[in-house]
């Protein structure tokens, strides 16, 4: 199992990406960094060049990005464009191509909840139609889209693991997988049997304390827990740690630590 770390949450850049981290990481062991796809995007065609050329000469590995779709790229209700869609994914996983990324995750609330008054059925089909039109697109790099559940704070549509592989399922593409984040698991209070069910979808992970989604500092018996589930169901992907912290140089260092016993 990697590890991994989702530089956004903790970045402080301009630029959102969260890559200034990826220097620390490697020194730590980490075994790749996760960055916010929606603001390399953003990036103008000399700027991407530049970080490119950094994320290449890197050892750490930019296995994933998170942060899909900006919350302005409409994805359900009566203001979602496909043309607008399908143009940003274009953009996007071409860029993350050039980085070698291979899984890119999709939680995405701002651009997916369903809009009040808008059917919610109706949001759930035009999810399933956009995923369907981006498998083709993200065959073409070598990506895998994980469809992240997140819980019921954050999203009104795709809160559980369950409910995450009955869309993908429903989706039903070579390249439109799932992804188990322990922090959204634990604050639905989802059992960790629905990883045994799902386990044939699940292609990517992550990992936060739930008191206040930040970095494990301290073993405890539900960390064990998960991460042995994931191990006797023979998974062998990223786990990326995506929190926040007040003191990242030592967090980092510590939360490595515990995970190393772990995997």
């Amino acid at each position: 199992m990697k590890i991994g770390c989702c530089g956004s949450m903790v970045t402080s850049h301009l630029s959102g990406i969260g890559f200034e981290v990826m220097e620390r990481l490697e020194e730590l062991g980490y075994d790749y960094i996760e960055l916010s796809l929606a603001h390399i995007a953003r990036l103008s065609p000399d700027e991407f060049a530049q970080f490119k050329e950094y994320i290449h000469a890197s050892k750490l590995e930019c296995l994933a990005c998170n942060n899909f779709f900006p919350a302005e790229i409409r994805l359900t209700g009566e203001n979602a464009n496909m043309d607008q869609i399908m143009a940003y994914v274009d953009h996007a996983l071409a860029r993350a191509g050039q980085l070698g990324v291979k899984f890119i995750v999709f939680g995405s609330s701002g651009a997916k909840n369903v809009p009040p008054g808008f059917s919610h059925a109706e949001a759930w089909q035009q999810i399933i139609t956009v995923l369907r039109e981006i498998d083709p697109i993200a065959a073409k790099y070598g990506i895998t889209i994980c469809i992240e559940p997140l819980n019921k704070k954050e999203s009104n549509i795709v809160n559980t693991v369950a409910e995450g592989l009955q869309l993908a399922k429903e989706v039903d593409r070579e390249h439109i997988k799932l992804l188990a984040d322990y922090y959204h698991m634990a604050l639905e209070g989802e059992p960790l049997s629905i990883l045994e069910s799902a386990i044939d979808y699940i292609k990517h992970t992550h990992f936060a304390d739930p008191c206040g989604r930040v970095f494990p500092l301290k073993p405890t018996d539900q960390y064990t827990q998960f991460i042995t589930k994931l191990k006797e169901l023979n998974y062998t992907g990223g786990i990326s740690i995506e929190a926040y912290s007040d003191d990242f140089t030592n967090d980092a260092e510590t939360a490595i630590g515990i995970l190393k016993q772990y995997t």
